[in-house]
């Protein structure tokens, strides 16, 4: 038989689940051919067969928390394996069936002359076959109403005497606390009672997404600044452009790089918005990788775009086109979710107006973008004109970031989106 073990899947993950089985029992696979897919904390890994065979026994089911290098299934040799391999297994299996056997008839033979030979004498005879007692200590326990087999004894032999059943009836607080406890328990009711619910366990991905979340709330000082941008521009230049971008590049012009570019030019106005805390020092970090949220069917991702200061505006939406579908698809890899600099979150695609986007941490900023929305905005003191806007949204950490420098940031990827032509020089 050949082990299937859960292999190596990356420095910081040690342990998976069962996600769903590709293969059954019976199936002849190949070297290479997946067999299982595993969930992790951050994407789906497919496990291959390293040898060729027929799965004999699966020891996993879907659901099942599995570790590195744990054993979840066995291989056994090819259909085409030959008789006489067959037979010598049929035989050993016989064999130590046999010896199985015979040594579980030795086991009671011996347990049964054991219990002859120990059988206590009559004054020591077992409460319920457990409880070794003297008679004037049994009947201490019933005019007591004391469980000899609550009762602890001195004795070397394990036999309970008055003095024991004296002392057990001396601490009814002890005795009776597991019994209040019970009841109390009984009495309080379930939520819900009654009432029609489904129960359903969380994703290991949903897990690690909730844990993560809550710990972001505990280790950072995490504020929220707010503004908003006039589209109007980039609007009218999507307008313009997006045919002949769509022929040029074989992608769609989209907002998101516009945002990234700004994102990027403001970062490196402000690095410490670029930035993390190890211990005791800041890490300003001379890259911009910008990761992208993405929500997926068990819970949002970020993908990230590596080096989004050295790509074009068709580079950037062809990279988030691929990492977009690869998240749909439950294909992305480890390393294009690890080591991102700085978040873009874009609510406005569910509709939202407005929020507080949570930190990806290390990280100690991230930008949230909204529902574009025409509504009056005044030009000067005599004008009025309905304009698209959108609201933005900077969370950031404080304990590196001061308010000046989010607000001041956030005012420089305004300026930047309201007149994308600055995008080609300090994006």
């Amino acid at each position: 038989m050949i082990e299937v073990k859960v292999p190596e899947l990356a420095e910081s993950i040690t342990e998976g689940t069962i996600s769903q089985w590709l293969i059954k029992v019976g199936d002849k696979v190949e070297k290479g051919d997946n067999l299982v897919e595993l969930e992790t904390d951050k994407v789906n890994i497919e496990v291959s067969a390293e040898n060729d065979g027929v799965i004999k026994e699966l020891l996993k089911e879907p659901g099942d928390n599995v570790e590195v290098g744990e054993i979840i299934a066995y291989l056994g040799g090819s259909e085409g394996g030959s008789s006489k391999s067959a037979d010598q297994d049929n035989d050993t299996e016989k064999a130590e069936a046999k010896k199985e056997e015979k040594e579980s008839s030795e086991a009671v033979k011996s347990d049964q002359e054991s219990k002859t030979h120990a059988a206590p004498e009559p004054d020591q005879q077992s409460d319920n076959g457990r409880t070794v007692a003297s008679p004037s200590a049994r009947k201490l326990a019933r005019e007591l109403g004391v469980d000899l087999n609550e009762v602890k004894t001195r004795d070397p032999l394990g036999r309970v005497r008055p003095d024991d059943v004296k002392a057990h009836a001396d601490q009814p607080e002890q005795k009776e606390a597991p019994k209040q406890e019970k009841k109390q328990e009984k009495k309080q009711p379930e939520a819900n009672e009654g009432k029609p619910v489904e129960r359903v366990k969380m994703s290991r991905r949903r897990q690690t997404i909730a844990k993560r979340l809550v710990e972001v709330q505990h280790t950072a000082a995490m504020l929220t600044t707010f503004n908003e941008v006039d589209m109007t521009a980039i609007m009218e230049l999507r307008k313009r452009r997006k045919d002949k971008f769509l022929e040029d590049n074989d992608v769609k012009l989209g907002f998101m790089s516009f945002f990234t570019k700004a994102v990027v030019g403001a970062l490196k106005k402000y690095p410490r918005l670029n930035a993390e805390i190890q211990d005791t020092d800041i890490v300003l970090k001379k890259f911009y990788d910008i990761g992208i949220a993405v929500g997926a069917e068990e819970g949002l991702v970020v993908p990230v775009v590596r080096d989004a200061d050295k790509l074009s505006f068709a580079g950037i939406e062809q990279e988030i086109g691929n990492l977009a579908k690869k998240a749909k698809d439950n294909k992305l890899k480890l390393d294009e979710l690890q080591g991102g600099s700085f978040t873009i979150t874009n609510g406005g695609i569910f509709g939202s107006m407005l929020s507080t986007p949570i930190l990806n941490a290390p990280q100690v900023g991230i930008l949230g973008m909204h529902k574009i929305q025409w509504r009056p905005v005044a030009i000067d003191q005599e004008r009025m004109e309905n304009r698209p806007m959108m609201y933005i949204a900077l969370s950031y950490d404080h304990r590196i970031v001061d308010g000046g420098e989010a607000v001041s940031f956030l005012a420089k990827i305004k300026e930047l989106l309201e007149d994308p032509e600055q995008l080609l020089l300090e994006g």
